[in-house]
């Protein structure tokens, strides 16, 4: 006779999965302010949990498995949080791995269903800070989770998703991230992450679009659900974006070892395109064209695009050739660059602000070309998301240094796209269609991120 336990396990099994393949119940397109954080030049993502709900500021990730936030029995209070009955094969069957179960007595908050004389078992995660590599072992909920609809101007009609699934996590796992986080947005590949819950819940698109704000003082915004259009406002001007995007496929790393603290054994939830070759002012730079391509074996090389890091990371010879191509560009008489002797940690290749001449799409130095899988579909990154400007009154020092930093020779990815060059970017994640779309620089179309009038009410 099936136990009380299995029953329920089982139920849960059949609303999740239910989900995953239900006929259309909601054709809707949800919105997410996101915000830049100026002591770490990361990201939020805010939303709303709980019941009632309350505004609540995530960490924007595009990699890790699962989301998570902080939870204990002092600080999080809401009516509609639950456990998951917990059985190995469950737990793992839902992304989580298949690491963890744990006892109900010793969960972070009280388990309303907690029986200990039957063992009563719950479903438990590896929480992670992307950035410091922090893990702790928590448990899985279930709670509440809305976003506003796109197409309501006020922005204030709320669509909640009772089945959000997520991680409890203690208070020090934020250490390193933007201040204010009270938990992670995970964005990546898997079918744990925000989108792939709201597509499976809504019947709508698994894709994921982004306006990545390039100042804390403005708000961009994520579309979740929609593969366009997305609309910004610009001059009493409605303006779709998506006419603006080129499209190159997305392609899985097969390897996730060396991804997260805990090996899970899956293809990684990284999100990595073919770049094939850059150039600076038109000029190649010389690679290791092997450097290009993921390794089957061990998931190394290739070109990935995260949000974990501030600043683009290069393997060492792909460094050096760049900013010795770079600095011998900026200091033909075009540019009439030279560098400054000063060092600017984490970057190497710096300049006198005096001496960089600024407009509208940022400082004017060589554009950097990633060019993609045909020579045709080109990322621009202009002087706005190739150089950041360093001050410091003590040192008195002013200047624009390149935005990329060196990321040695045992890095797992040749080329991490990073914070700086997606900032006033509208990107596309399109995991139905394989596909990853890009605008360049808004501000090469006199457009912002800004322009989407979204307010983040999470502030």
């Amino acid at each position: 006779m099936c136990s009380l336990h299995s029953l329920l396990r089982f139920s849960y099994f059949l609303i999740f999965f239910t989900l995953l393949s239900s006929n259309p119940t909601l054709q809707t397109t949800l919105i997410s302010p996101v915000s830049k954080d100026k002591h770490t030049n990361l990201f939020t993502l805010s939303v709303y949990l709980k019941t009632p709900l309350r505004p609540t500021k995530l960490f924007l990730d595009l990699s890790f498995l699962f989301p998570w936030t902080v939870c204990n029995a002092s600080t999080y209070n809401s009516s509609s949080y639950r456990y998951i009955d917990c059985g190995t094969d469950f737990c793992e069957t839902l992304g989580f791995g298949g690491h963890a179960c744990g006892n109900c007595i010793d969960t972070s908050l009280p388990d309303k269903n907690c029986i200990p004389v039957d063992n009563h078992m719950v479903c438990g995660s590896f929480p992670e800070n992307p950035v410091t590599r922090d893990s702790y072992a928590n448990d899985v909920l279930i709670d509440t989770l809305a976003l506003p609809k796109a197409d309501v101007s006020t922005q204030t009609q709320l669509f909640s998703l009772s089945n959000y699934t997520f991680s409890c996590a203690p208070s020090s796992i934020v250490k390193g991230l933007p201040k204010g986080v009270t938990g992670l947005a995970s964005l990546g590949r898997s079918k744990l992450s925000i989108q792939a819950q709201i597509s499976a819940a809504f019947s709508t698109p698994n894709s994921l679009a982004i306006c990545f704000p390039g100042s804390s003082k403005s708000t961009g915004v994520a579309f979740f659900g929609s593969r366009g259009p997305y609309y910004a406002f610009s001059h009493s001007n409605k303006i779709d974006i998506a006419k603006f995007l080129l499209y190159t496929p997305l392609i899985e790393n097969p390897v996730s070892l060396g991804d997260t603290e805990i090996n899970y054994e899956t293809p990684s939830n990284q999100y990595f395109i073919g770049l094939t070759s850059i150039r600076v002012n038109g000029k190649q730079v010389p690679i290791n064209s092997s450097l290009l391509t993921i390794n089957k074996e061990n998931g190394f090389g290739g070109t990935k695009i995260s949000s974990d890091v501030p600043y683009g990371v290069l393997e060492s010879s792909i460094y050096k050739a760049f900013t010795k191509l770079f600095v011998k560009e900026a200091s033909s008489s075009r540019f009439n660059l030279t560098t400054i002797s000063t060092l600017v940690k984490p970057f190497s290749v710096c300049y006198s602000a005096e001496r960089v001449m600024v407009a509208n799409g940022g400082p004017l130095v060589p554009t950097v070309d990633l060019v993609l899988h045909r020579d045709d579909v080109v990322w621009k990154i202009g002087g706005s998301n190739s150089m950041v400007r360093v001050t410091d009154k003590k040192k008195k020092l002013d200047a624009w240094c390149l935005g990329f930093v060196d990321g040695g020779v045992n890095n797992k990815t040749s080329i991490v796209i990073g914070g700086k060059q997606l900032e006033e970017n509208f990107v596309q994640f399109d995991l139905e269609a394989n596909r990853f779309g890009f605008s360049s620089s808004l501000a090469s179309r006199s457009l912002s991120c800004a322009d989407f009038k979204v307010v983040d009410f999470a502030k």
